[in-house]
């Protein structure tokens, strides 16, 4: 059975720590966990879910709940509210309405003080994590077979009716998510026919009828090209050599939103050193399956700018497809001779300099999980035996969940900070604090070990960081990225429970780590008067 794990840093010697775990969440597969009723409770979810997941997308968290319920030997002693249509809404049902939610919610409160929940739904995200470990070799040691198993369970749960995958679990089949999840579903060992509701054979339909897999988008494009289900050369141009350009220029990396950048900085240096993956008979059968000509056949130069219109969100103009050609045709075959060769060697040095610091910042957890995936190949792809690598593997499992419907990756590693905040403020509203006293402790606990108490270490303005100093992130302190509204939230949790006694909730935060906090939030506000996310805004508008 599946067990969460909190606070848990394990035994890997390439894994550490700010604040000693306090916010990490990882499951781990334990065969002998769990009563056999609580395993029949564990399949009765997984029945439900299946026989209902296309009137209710969602998962309910149920192998969670299961679990800390169990532990806290939880039993809902306030009897539930129950209203006619006609009857008058009164204070007393109200209060115990509140006070039974109140219960509920402080019981599923994890021994750190955060909340635990899945941060998912995106579908687009496991298959390169899955495509990786196989270039890698790490598959099998990474996912064995109860984690290849809820992966698939997942996969075969979120399809659509027609066969094919959505960018998310509510979305609409696109190519790119359709195409990575087939490709993701065959590596994990299921044959292009004949497995659970013929789910292969009906995502090879989908792409096949929209013209194959020369039809997915750039980001698509770029990943199949590292598998070796794709070639480089029908690629738009990702030159690594924009990192050492001039940083005042409007285009250098360093004015893009952080999470363009760093996807940039890894997907460039992969770019730059033509990386493809070991062909194997695998990779073979993908290229005759998902290809409507043969492979070698294919004049990939004329396929650069093809999108499925399922995908095309936002069609290219004529200045940007000039601008594209214009890199292919001319800086391309230029960069790749010598002497020009050596700008290209200098750029894909820089852009692992810029790698293995952003890595070291956020412990190889990563910004997000789509650029952990290509932070850790890109590491791997330099040093196959190097302890960036190793670091990055260490990680993994922050990024995994697992719920009734099956393992899905998380966009982040969490929203604990996030999520803790606003169950504090919640309960805080019930205004129930003689009752719920050390649910608050524990919360306020969390929320002042999270804090970011330092900014990223060296020059990271030259590293084109922000301060983070009295941030809080979306997840926890090991991430090391400040959000403005993940900041708005943890500095007020923490302003209302200084009005409060220090018996009950605890001892206030230090008044200079409030400073802080209002201080960065201040240095995200835009000419605008808004504030951004990550970071303040630098490029303009015009880029866009």
């Amino acid at each position: 059975m599946w067990r969460l794990k909190i606070a848990d840093g394990g035994n890997d010697p390439y894994i550490f720590s700010t604040n000693n775990f306090v916010g990490r969440q990882t499951w781990v597969f334990e065969p002998d966990y769990g009563t056999p009723e609580e395993r029949a409770k564990v399949e009765t979810a997984r029945e439900n879910f299946r026989k209902n997941r296309f009137k209710v997308k969602p998962s309910s968290d149920l192998l969670w709940q299961m679990q800390v319920l169990k532990e806290k030997n939880f039993k809902q002693t306030i009897p539930q509210v129950k209203v006619g249509d006609d009857e008058e809404i009164t204070y007393e049902a109200t209060t115990r309405a509140v006070r039974r939610g109140a219960h509920f919610l402080s019981a599923l409160q994890a021994s750190d003080g955060h909340w635990p929940a899945e941060n998912a739904g995106t579908l687009f995200l496991f298959p390169p994590m899955v495509m990786s470990l196989y270039i890698t070799g790490h598959l099998n040691a990474v996912f064995p077979a109860e984690y290849r198993k809820e992966i698939l369970r997942y996969l075969y749960n979120h399809q659509n009716e027609d066969g094919g995958w959505g960018l998310d679990i509510e979305g609409h089949s696109t190519m790119l998510s359709t195409t990575l999840n087939y490709i993701c579903m065959r590596i994990l060992g299921e044959g292009p026919d004949g497995n659970e509701d013929n789910a292969c054979a009906k995502g090879r339909k989908w792409i096949l009828d929209r013209g194959g897999v020369t039809f997915i988008p750039s980001w698509g494009k770029a990943w199949l090209s590292i598998l070796g289900v794709f070639d480089w050369a029908g690629c738009n141009s990702m030159p690594p050599e924009l990192l050492i350009l001039p940083s005042f220029l409007p285009i250098h990396p360093a004015k893009f939103f952080c999470y363009g950048r760093m996807s940039f900085m890894s997907m460039s240096y992969l770019y730059g050193k033509r990386f493809v993956c070991p062909v194997t008979p695998l990779i073979l059968q993908l290229r005759e399956e998902l290809h409507t000509q043969t492979y070698h056949e294919i004049n990939w130069k004329k396929v650069c700018h093809r999108c499925a219109r399922e995908d095309l969100y936002n069609p290219h103009s004529l200045t940007q497809d000039l601008f594209w050609d214009s890199l292919y045709i001319f800086a391309e075959p230029l960069l790749s001779r010598w002497p020009f060769s050596k700008l290209r060697e200098k750029a894909l040095q820089t852009a692992m300099k810029h790698i293995h610091y952003e890595d070291e910042n956020s412990r190889y957890i990563g910004l997000g999980s789509v650029q952990k995936v290509l932070c850790m190949l890109a590491c791997w792809v330099e040093d196959p035996e190097g302890d960036y690598f190793k670091k990055h593997l260490a990680r993994i499992p922050d990024c995994i969940w697992v719920g009734e419907d099956g393992m899905k990756m998380q966009g982040f590693a969490g929203a604990q900070a996030w999520d803790t905040s606003f169950s504090i403020q919640t309960l805080l509203a019930c205004n129930l604090t003689d009752e719920i006293g050390p649910t608050l402790m524990k919360g306020h606990d969390f929320i002042k070990q999270s804090q970011l108490t330092n900014n990223p270490f060296g020059d990271f303005k030259s590293m084109f960081r922000h301060i983070c100093k009295g941030a809080w992130t979306f997840s926890d302190q090991d991430c090391g990225w400040q959000v403005s509204d993940c900041t708005a939230v943890g500095l007020k949790c923490c302003l209302l429970f200084s009005m409060m006694p220090p018996e009950i909730v605890g001892v206030k935060m230090e008044a200079d780590q409030l400073y802080d906090a209002a201080n960065i939030m201040l240095s995200l506000q835009s000419k605008s008067g808004g504030l951004s996310g990550w970071e303040p805004a630098g490029a303009p508008q015009w880029l866009e």
